[in-house]
């Protein structure tokens, strides 16, 4: 499916259904896809058109997911960037991606900007959703580890593709309900914890920084049926005091990426919590999670890694070298290998 189009199919198939929740804001999935017209609309106005990139510079919140469909309904793409990252840093990815509209609350940076508190709650776009599976839909950035960092380019096949593995792979179901503690500047938070979900007809909450002492009252209070996570936020919940016994019955599994995770820490947080976790090894240029452990029964501590199933998705890029990421989609497919 093209992500363009799932607001409005979610709006039409259940109106008054929950669909993205943050610390501040609960929508249905009709507020939703209304927020994704207005924002659209406003894009539009600001100039944004197909192929165009928009950079989202913000903490976790509904504004962020927002304006990823947004962008998607006009044909451009989004480059999320860390707001953690210095001005200089922030300079180079605007630059490198040739983003011509940022959303941000940072107005002192050389490219337009809308600050997110503008972003409409409703509006009438002059078209209908773009729905071209090989359009650029996010522009990711490395970490720059063995040089400049440098963009992955991810098309909606891509997308489509990632999802539907991990939704696989997991049993998403519209039963299921998403807890975002990870960062949206990363492809791992945006999939597995809001576009798998949403596309699986599910919902999903998005939780602010996360942080140990609130984070099982969080659980507790929204009730999520899954959550993805690092191995440190593990070994930070497993060392909790004795006597802090959390509800966490809603949950029926965890994922864990980005790194190793020991296999003690494994068996200890499920033996204390009864939470199973699965792991999964991937890249952020890659079309799926190459590599996860399996959900059914419980995870082998030993990591006996099982292939994704049905990884069928398209081709994937970088960008090498100091060059700027060209300027258009269609620039980008044409030079494609």
């Amino acid at each position: 499916m093209h992500f363009a189009t799932l607001p409005d199919a979610r709006a039409q198939l259940d109106p008054d259904g929950a669909c993205l929740a943050d610390e501040r804001l609960r929508l249905t999935n009709t507020d939703f896809a209304a927020r994704v017209r207005g924002a659209a609309q406003l894009f539009a106005e600001r100039g944004v058109r197909p192929g165009d990139i928009v950079a989202a510079m913000l903490p976790n919140r509904i504004e962020l997911v927002v304006t990823l469909f947004a962008a998607w309904r006009l044909g451009a793409a989004v480059t999320p960037i860390n707001p953690g990252l210095t001005h200089e840093e922030v300079r180079y990815q605007l630059a490198d991606s040739g983003a011509t509209l940022l959303v941000s609350d940072d107005e002192a940076l050389p490219v337009r900007a809308v600050v997110p508190d503008a972003l409409p709650v409703d509006g009438t776009p002059e078209s209908e959703p773009r729905d071209d599976t090989e359009a650029l839909a996010l522009v990711i950035y490395t970490s720059g580890t063995t040089g400049r960092p440098k963009g992955v380019l991810l098309d909606h096949a891509n997308l489509d593709a990632m999802c539907a593995m991990s939704s696989g792979a997991s049993g998403l179901t519209a039963d299921d309900h998403s807890l975002l503690i990870l960062p949206l500047f990363h492809v791992n938070g945006i999939v597995v914890s809001i576009l798998a979900p949403l596309r699986a007809g599910a919902r999903a909450t998005i939780a602010g920084r996360f942080d140990p002492e609130t984070f099982f009252g969080i659980v507790e209070r929204v009730r999520p049926t899954y959550f993805s996570g690092v191995p440190a936020i593990y070994a930070m919940l497993l060392v909790r005091p004795e006597n802090e016994t959390p509800d966490l019955s809603s949950i029926r599994f965890a994922l864990c990426g980005a790194a190793p995770m020991p296999p003690g820490l494994i068996t200890g947080f499920q033996r204390r919590f009864g939470v199973p976790i699965v792991e999964g090894y991937g890249l952020s240029g890659a079309p799926a999670p190459p590599r996860s452990t399996p959900l059914a029964g419980h995870v082998n501590p030993a990591r006996s890694a099982c292939r994704s199933p049905g990884r069928t998705s398209r081709s994937w890029t970088t960008l090498a070298g100091s060059s700027r990421v060209a300027r258009s989609a269609r620039s980008w497919c044409a030079a494609r290998t």
